[in-house]
């Protein structure tokens, strides 16, 4: 399978966060040509700010395979991780990262900073940027024009 039908599953769960009145990404964490995980943001839903959609699927990946290191995975998100998500991306031992649209403002895998090729931390991802990633940054961006139209 190719990056794009990957992400377009993590824009599947980018819907799934939208429907729930969540800022609209997706997450999908595959591991041999298997999706081990899936998550969106849940951060109101949840009240929780750590709830992004790359934290619920490292969460759920962890209990999938019953280790928090996931050596053998690659992660797929629709928009750019920040800081927190990129440290838990490093943390858990990721070694690829590809990423749909990116985040200007908040954005640490290259807009702001690249914190998950960072030379001094102890793991660097091999990271892929653009994969969908004017479809991703369409859906983000009808989301927010309708939340100040309100």
């Amino acid at each position: 399978m190719t990056d794009e039908v990957w992400m377009r599953l993590a824009l599947a769960e980018a819907a799934a966060a939208e429907a729930l009145g969540e800022v609209p990404v997706g997450a999908v964490i595959v591991r041999g040509g298997e999706v081990v995980a899936r998550g969106h943001n849940l951060t109101h839903t949840d009240q929780d700010p750590s709830a992004h959609a790359e934290m619920v699927a490292i969460r759920r990946a962890a209990q999938a395979t019953g280790h928090w290191r996931l050596l053998d995975c690659t992660l797929y998100v629709t928009l750019e991780p920040c800081a927190m998500c990129s440290g838990a991306i490093v943390l858990a031992r990721i070694p690829r990262l590809v990423y749909a649209a990116p985040d200007p403002k908040a954005g640490m895998c290259g807009s702001l900073e690249n914190l998950v090729q960072y030379p001094r931390l102890n793991h660097r991802v091999q990271l892929t940027s653009g994969v969908l990633a004017q479809e991703a940054g369409d859906v983000l961006r009808a989301f927010f024009r309708a939340r100040r139209s309100k």
